[in-house]
């Protein structure tokens, strides 16, 4: 059986930000991929995505992007990037074999199923990320004759039937998927939940910068914040998100969806309430980035015209509570409605009866296993590139000091004493 101290699943984003860290703290370690790094970049993501934040902002600290620091890296991109990282570091990644099951080792630690054989480590660390398994709510039927798609599936516009689209769900992927395919002539019937919308820029900074120097990166999760989405995008140079300007171009917003049954899909009458809290968190950043501002003496050109509001469109006075989709022309539903965890795989105690992983921190309650790129596993920056780089250094900080204390050894006392000490702290 092959054995190694430390067992990082999965080599995206998360993984190779671990091996790193790994490496600096002497912790010797392996990284299994299925697939190849950072492979959700490369085939689980549309044609044209660009990453949400600038180039200067969205990368780990040692390694910067070429070219111009605002402009936002194209997806293809960003997985060479992670491969050239893996390179620079000497990360010691091994792609084509899936982790299929963790279970408790006999003598200690555990002993990883995978497609290449067994391997025995004292340390797991599951940096498979947030984003697993696409979910579908469970609202049309697959027979009701109209194409069927999640977000996570999705490529560009000719890959869907002539005919209008319904997008389910504005947060990022939903908001850039519903403009592109606007962008190629069809109408796009959008339904929006809650969410937040940042502005893209503001007073010359674009609104990562605004969130890093008024301390928001940092804060810590509120009930229910997990799971609001945010809108905004990179796309075409990147702007913010107005989903007002969107229906003057022709875009048809609704609320959330809801029921459906003999064709006609049933919306919630929450699109002006969802609208204007996304409205609130945009206007709030704008005015913590004055005061910042004015209180701090920085000579930054002012925006009054950003704090305008236009005006409200129909949909949203009148907003659409049913819609028969044959009627409106729409021959297919785009589900941009999130994914699911998947740590079925690791041993139990892992997770809580949710199936949810159970830490603080990226601490399991399961001692030797650990979680990284987690949305808010310490912060509100947490599932971000860099927040999962900072993360993954108290992740191995952890490993460190429980590494101190096993390798500890009293005064005459005996190796094999010592070492049953080690294992019964397992």
């Amino acid at each position: 059986m092959e054995k190694v101290e430390a067992l990082v699943v999965g080599a995206g984003q998360a993984g190779i930000a671990m091996s790193e860290h790994l490496a600096k703290m002497g912790v010797p370690h392996l990284v299994l991929e299925k697939a190849r790094i950072a492979e959700r970049w490369r085939s689980c993501r549309w044609d044209s995505l660009v990453a949400n934040g600038p180039a200067w902002h969205d990368r780990f600290p040692n390694r910067e992007f070429s070219g111009d620091p605002e402009a936002f890296v194209a997806k293809e991109g960003m997985a060479d990037y992670f491969v050239d990282y893996a390179a620079q570091i000497g990360a010691p990644v091994r792609t084509g074999v899936d982790v299929t099951r963790v279970a408790r080792g006999d003598g200690g630690g555990f002993v990883a199923e995978t497609s290449d054989g067994p391997v025995a480590a004292r340390y797991v660390i599951a940096a498979t990320g947030a984003f697993q398994t696409p979910v579908i709510p469970p609202l049309v039927p697959k027979d009701a004759g109209i194409v069927q798609i999640h977000s996570n599936d999705y490529r560009n516009p000719g890959q869907l039937p002539r005919g209008n689209v319904l997008v389910v769900g504005a947060g990022s992927s939903g908001a850039q998927i519903a403009e592109e395919l606007m962008a190629s002539g069809r109408t796009v019937y959008l339904a929006i939940g809650p969410h937040g919308r940042p502005p893209r820029r503001y007073r010359g900074r674009d609104f990562v910068w605004w969130l890093g120097v008024l301390n928001k990166w940092d804060a810590d999760r509120e009930p229910g914040s997990e799971h609001v989405t945010i809108a905004v995008s990179g796309a075409n140079g990147g702007a913010t998100v107005d989903f007002r300007k969107l229906a003057a171009r022709g875009m048809r917003l609704l609320g959330r969806a809801g029921a459906y049954k003999d064709g006609v899909m049933q919306f919630a009458d929450d699109l002006p309430r969802n609208v204007a809290a996304g409205d609130r968190d945009y206007l709030s950043l704008l005015q913590a980035a004055d005061a910042w501002a004015e209180r701090n003496g920085v000579d930054l050109p002012p925006e009054p015209e950003a704090h305008v509001i236009g005006p409200d469109p129909a949909d949203l006075t009148n907003p659409v509570r049913s819609l028969n989709l044959k009627e409106a022309g729409i021959t297919s539903v785009v589900w941009a409605t999130g994914f699911t965890n998947d740590y079925g795989w690791l041993p139990e105690g892992a997770v809580d009866a949710k199936g949810q992983p159970a830490h603080a921190r990226g601490v399991s309650t399961e001692p030797g296993i650990y979680y990284l790129g987690l949305p808010y596993q310490s912060r509100r920056g947490s599932s971000f590139i860099w927040g999962v780089w900072h993360d993954a250094k108290f992740v191995a900080d952890h490993i460190a000091k429980d590494r101190h204390y096993r390798s500890y050894r009293a005064p005459g006392e005996a190796p094999a004493a010592a070492a049953n000490a080690a294992n019964a702290a397992e």
